[in-house]
């Protein structure tokens, strides 16, 4: 039990959640300058380096709650942004695909989230940057509920 607020810092999941919501803050402005959200630019990055996928894969990948994901692809289908098609074996299955206009704008935005990365990590050496990812990668497959 936690017995006062100093202590919370010394709470890795809750240090994790403030230092994302730190970054997603930094990027929002950069990304409305390119007309995406963030959870926009969530579902455009899977997209761009992983390929086409379905919903599902998609919000384990996005971290986003499929109810929410579905508005904001909605919305990105809306711009243009990404197109939804029925699966090769199985017309009930959606795979969501980006469209040029989508891989513009993932190429448009990428830089303001690798400047706000760079500014997260900069107290760190390049050596501390891969091992932060490393254990980062580890603690994800540790309690992860998917294979991916």
């Amino acid at each position: 039990m936690i017995d006062n607020p100093e202590e919370l810092e010394d709470f890795t999941p809750y240090l994790m959640n403030r230092i994302m919501a730190r970054y997603n803050k930094g990027v929002e402005a950069a990304l409305k300058e390119v007309g995406v959200s963030v959870a926009q630019m969530r579902a455009l990055a899977v997209l761009a380096e992983g390929g086409p996928c379905t919903i599902n894969e998609l919000s384990v990948m996005t971290v986003i709650k499929q109810s929410t994901l579905s508005r904001t692809l909605d919305a990105m289908e809306a711009a243009g942004l990404i197109r939804r098609e029925a699966g090769e074996t199985d017309s009930r299955i959606r795979k969501i695909h980006l469209t040029e206009t989508g891989a513009a704008a993932y190429h448009a935005a990428w830089p303001a989230m690798e400047h706000m990365r760079d500014t997260m990590l900069a107290s760190l050496s390049e050596a501390e940057r891969a091992t932060l990812k490393d254990m980062l990668s580890r603690v994800l497959h540790d309690i992860r509920h998917h294979d991916f």
